[in-house]
């Protein structure tokens, strides 16, 4: 009799941790899927910011095309524009900077 009473009192025991076992494993399961859902939606604020910028380098790179097809590859064109963006000159040319400013 006592010994079915331990069998019992044993097999109780058994289906307690293993109960607790399994909701330790359904809640940890459950943080790492709201972590997930969190990391997602982070990357995806990421991702939108990304795809804005890359339209906004787009459209600068499709007026710098407009510019160079109705500009054309002269070479006039190509000194103006080291002059203005690289601050270069000729050979032989001065260039003079206003401390004023403009």
């Amino acid at each position: 009799m006592r010994e079915i009473k331990a069998q019992k009192k044993q097999k109780s025991t058994r289906n307690l941790l293993l109960g607790l076992a399994i909701l330790v494993f359904c809640l940890y399961m459950l943080a790492a899927v709201v972590n997930q859902q969190m990391q997602i939606r982070s990357q995806k604020a990421k991702l939108q910011s990304i795809q804005s910028e890359i339209q906004v380098q787009e459209i600068k790179n499709s007026d710098i095309r407009h510019e160079l097809a109705s500009e054309g590859q002269s070479s006039e064109y190509i000194a103006r524009m080291a002059r203005e963006s690289l601050n270069m000159a000729k050979t032989g040319e001065r260039i003079f900077i206003c401390p004023g400013g403009d």
